[in-house]
């Protein structure tokens, strides 16, 4: 497991002990390539990283957090966006719409509608939840999303938290997440088992403990992050289309059957399986006329 936290927390006499080399180099937007290669080359010069044998997956390993904190952050940008937009049409208020409350009394009531509207959380029938929009769930005091390769969990902290104050756990099957002398905010067995050499946490800005989990079964939806915690229903799981052309044919192929099975289940029609099943016995019974299939269903 590698950790990546923030970098001036570093002690002066650690700093001091090794001598800074200086970098310059000039970043055209529409070039970072060239950038990234003259980084590159000036990290193998100056370091040992490109002796590593595990360079390839470590670098890799930086990449996909760096993404996923990119687009973490889009996502942010949008739904602060989206509220300003909503807040701005509530302010403006069409003819004939209700009066504020009067008195004392009908504000309670208000209230107390507006706390029931934030806390209703929609389950199904099995007491399982709707996926939020990165197909994992909102909780209390931490949050998770999910792609069939991969988990992240955010866990806000105090504003200013200090990376030596974080304690993160992560074994195959267990998670530990919180802070040094407090109670453990997750602590608990995970849906599944992770790979543990491919798993990275990192303090954003301190304020938040962000935690990549790279799953060992990457076919399959979690339906929680730990034992314990609400379950969601993964029939609702939308996946991004625009990210199944980064698969391999066969993932693909894999993936796009979930899709077309998860959709059928929904509308209560038979799944891929099924299909295939009914159409062997309708060629089966195409070809043999003589038989008598007259009590014969098809499921």
């Amino acid at each position: 497991m590698a950790i990546l936290s923030d970098f001036e927390e570093e002690d002066t006499a650690k700093s001091s002990s090794s001598t800074a080399k200086q970098f310059n180099a000039a970043f055209y937007p529409s070039n970072p390539l060239e950038f990234l290669e003259v980084v590159f080359e000036f990290v193998a010069k100056e370091s040992d990283l490109f002796k590593s044998n595990t360079l390839l997956d470590d670098v890799n390993a930086v990449v996909r957090m760096v993404k996923n904190k990119a687009e973490t952050e889009e996502k942010k940008r949008k739904e602060t966006k989206i509220a300003q937009v909503e807040k701005v049409e509530k302010k403006i208020k069409p003819a004939g719409a209700s009066t504020p409350p009067k008195n004392e009394e009908e504000v309670k009531e208000v209230a107390v509608e507006e706390k029931e509207k934030e806390t209703k959380v929609e389950t199904d029938d099995k007491g399982r939840r709707a996926p939020n929009k990165g197909n994992g769930l909102d909780l209390d005091n931490y949050s998770w999303v999910q792609s069939l390769q991969e988990v992240t969990v955010s866990v806000p902290v105090p504003i200013g938290t200090k990376s030596r104050f974080i304690v993160c756990e992560i074994k195959k099957n267990h998670l530990k997440v919180g802070l040094k002398g407090q109670h453990p905010i997750i602590d608990g067995d995970l849906y599944e088992t992770v790979k543990v050499d491919d798993c990275f946490w990192s303090l954003e800005d301190q304020k938040s403990v962000s935690i990549l989990l790279t799953k060992h079964n990457q076919m399959e939806w979690w339906t929680y992050l730990v034992k314990g915690e609400p379950e969601i229903d993964t029939q609702k799981v939308e996946p991004e289309n625009s990210k199944l052309s980064d698969l391999d044919p066969e993932t693909r192929s894999t993936v796009e059957k979930m899709m077309f099975d998860q959709h059928q289940k929904q509308m209560g029609l038979p799944t891929s399986d099924e299909m295939q099943k009914q159409d062997i016995l309708k060629k089966f019974m195409a070809e043999h006329p003589e038989m008598d299939f007259s009590r014969t269903k098809i499921n």
